[in-house]
């Protein structure tokens, strides 16, 4: 009689949110960042002019940084445990620059200033690809989209908060948000090495052959999609919602009409993961980028703040299922043996993406860009959603 080989236990939820955790914290470090930065920068002795190209230097960095990382992720996972301690030792390493910024910039000269900027910059990268490499090592694929969604809701969280941040903080000395988010973020980082042993337990059996690496065609075919999705993410975020919501608003609603975005990002993960998991991550990311595209669109025309938050919600939810069965996507590319390097991969796509933004930006000046590009977005989710329409059907190895 034929008896079935026991099922591998599925991931633990607490880990899904024990990343989502790490990812608030350190999300939640990057904005008191770019919200003190112009007026660290000054106390420096830096012209607040420099600030854009401070935060163009951050991205590149993570241009380079998180593609390493992922790769380096990947040589780390064969053996148990060591990711989390490379993960533990870095972060604490990034948290004490971190949390030195405010305090070294009224009297330490601008070159050190920016070498501590350029510290923090650089370790920050440890929480960017591992946490999510160890997700593509060791969880199986009808599990993983759901671990991806937990792991974004941490970023979305902190996203929807910047807003309230920015007033919350304003005028408070800089270096108690800085010290206390680094506390949080290194205590959180202590339970890395637990995580990863967790994920290992319940990681199902290995397949006697492992699957080979993805075709080098299909994921750069890949990636060339989530960088127009992302560069249309970019612009709609962080440069056309603010000047959109001034049609329709004040400036004192900016803080309440701002995170609907991400509030319909956060609602949107869930779906996200079943729709992942069903129709696989090339058509969950056609999807997303069509939804996206109608909000967009409905954002740029949207007649009263009524229909431009109705079109902000699409927009957000679009963005959830895009990102998500990105991230989940770029995981099962990478294989077996190579889930750091795709990781990394996709986190170098979406730096570059940010990277371009502010440097436009800072061409055109941010009036220009806000009011005159505002149907940019539109155009790009919809040109991401026929590049996935076109290939959705040649990668199998995305379900």
């Amino acid at each position: 009689q034929r008896t079935m080989a026991p099922a591998a236990p599925r991931p633990p939820t607490a880990v899904g949110l024990y990343l989502a955790g790490v990812q608030f914290a350190f999300a939640l470090c990057w904005v008191i960042y770019v919200i003190y930065l112009p007026q660290l920068a000054e106390q420096s002795g830096l012209d607040r002019k420099a600030v854009p190209w401070l935060l163009m230097a951050d991205q590149l960095v993570f241009v380079v940084t998180d593609l390493a990382v992922g790769v380096a992720s990947d040589r780390a996972a064969r053996v148990l445990g060591r990711i989390g301690r490379v993960v533990l030792l870095v972060s604490l390493v990034s948290m004490l620059a971190f949390a030195a910024l405010p305090w070294i910039a009224p009297s330490a000269p601008a070159g050190v200033f920016i070498a501590i900027t350029a510290l923090w910059v650089v370790t920050t990268s440890a929480l960017r690809a591992p946490p999510l490499t160890l997700l593509g090592r060791y969880v199986a694929k009808p599990d993983l989209p759901r671990l991806v969604a937990l792991t974004a809701l941490g970023l979305g969280i902190a996203n929807a908060l910047a807003p309230y941040l920015g007033l919350q903080l304003r005028g408070l000395d800089p270096r108690w948000p800085f010290l206390l988010s680094a506390l949080a973020l290194a205590a959180l980082t202590l339970g890395m090495v637990a995580a990863e042993r967790a994920l290992a337990a319940s990681a199902p059996a290995p397949a006697a052959a492992p699957p080979q690496p993805a075709a080098r065609g299909p994921a750069l075919w890949f990636l060339a999609a989530c960088a127009v999705g992302a560069a249309a993410f970019q612009w709609h975020v962080a440069v056309a919602s603010g000047a959109l919501a001034l049609r329709h608003a004040g400036a004192d609603r900016l803080p309440w009409v701002m995170p609907v975005f991400w509030v319909a990002f956060n609602i949107g993960l869930w779906p996200a993961s079943q729709l992942t998991r069903k129709l696989g991550a090339p058509a969950t990311m056609a999807l997303g980028a069509e939804l996206a595209m109608v909000g967009a669109a409905g954002a740029a025309l949207a007649p009263g703040l009524e229909w431009l938050v109705a079109a902000q919600l699409a927009t957000g939810a679009g963005w959830a299922l895009l990102l998500c069965a990105a991230f989940s996507g770029a995981l099962m590319l990478g294989n077996t043996g190579r889930e750091g390097a795709m990781n990394g991969a996709l986190q170098s796509t979406l730096a570059l993406t940010a990277l371009a933004r502010i440097g436009l930006v800072t061409t055109l000046g941010a009036p220009v860009a806000g009011v005159s590009l505002t149907w940019w977005p539109a155009a790009g989710f919809a040109l991401c959603a026929l590049l996935l329409q076109a290939k959705h059907e040649e990668p199998a190895f995305f379900r």
